[in-house]
């Protein structure tokens, strides 16, 4: 047995934090689940895949720290390692983004391969890292293709509102194509319920049509509408750094550990 095979940690566990609809928290739980992680002396990077870089900024990095950044490893100008930055957060790091990232997609079409790029440039990681959290744009194009191919799951945050469910079913076969064609190993590691609103009865019909239609998919843990975590990415922190008390912190606290038990299950 090669050394490799015998650590489950040679190379890092890869989620992606995928939603194709925007403003359901994506950014926001990948940059909190991933500082959770680290307080609990996992080692892990985040790799900003969305052109907006908000990834980027709610870890503290500012534009003109972003280069060289996720386009320049997709269109293999650098690789991972020179692209890492520190952040704000010990054991966290980011592979940062910025507006040049949009014009990947176009440019990465005619390309062999095209899908597999970030797959091949993560194996570099290898022995540097726990986990890799994968922020994904707010799109099933290119840039997501690739992080689903490269991971071995995908953590869905769903946000509760009346149409919380459309798209899902988009998502879910787009995660079925990518499997059969492209990525075997990879699972749904679980639906999050993000912008839940305890005085609103609708967060709570949404949340049992979820569960309903979901199942032992959707985590027990819920991250509410909470102003500490609209505020944190202004001051450049996650939450959990802004105000470690505030009743999202906790929620992404209990998150981290339902993934991580989720994980010990598979590994």
């Amino acid at each position: 047995m090669t050394a490799e095979a015998a650590s489950p940690r040679a190379r890092p566990r890869i989620i992606a934090v995928a939603n194709q609809k925007g403003g359901v928290g994506k950014t926001t739980t990948a940059i909190n689940l991933a500082t959770a992680l680290a307080a609990i002396d996992q080692r892990v990077v985040v790799i900003d895949l969305d052109p907006q870089g908000n990834a980027s900024t709610g870890l503290g990095l500012a534009p003109g720290e972003r280069r060289p950044g996720a386009y320049q490893v997709l269109i293999g100008e650098a690789d991972v390692a020179a692209c890492r930055r520190q952040t704000v957060v010990p054991g966290l790091d980011v592979v940062p983004s910025g507006v040049d990232l949009a014009g990947a997609e176009v440019e990465l079409v005619g390309q062999e391969d095209r899908e597999s790029i970030l797959r091949r440039t993560l194996r570099s990681l290898a022995g540097s890292c726990e986990y890799v959290l994968i922020d994904c744009p707010p799109a099933l194009g290119l840039l997501t293709l690739n992080a689903l191919v490269a991971a071995h799951a995908v953590l869905v945050p769903l946000q509760c509102e009346f149409f919380a469910l459309e798209g899902m079913s988009h998502l879910m076969r787009t995660i079925e194509r990518v499997r059969r064609a492209f990525n075997p190993r990879l699972e749904i590691q679980g639906i999050v319920l993000t912008m839940f609103d305890k005085r609103n009865r609708l967060s709570d019909h949404v949340a049992s049509d979820v569960r309903a239609h979901f199942g032992e998919k959707v985590y027990e843990t819920v991250i509410p509408r909470n102003v500490r975590i609209s505020e944190a990415p202004s001051h450049g922190r996650p939450v959990l750094i802004y105000d470690v008390g505030c009743a999202g912190s906790r929620a992404y606290l209990h998150l981290a550990g339902e993934v991580l038990r989720r994980e010990r299950a598979v590994a």
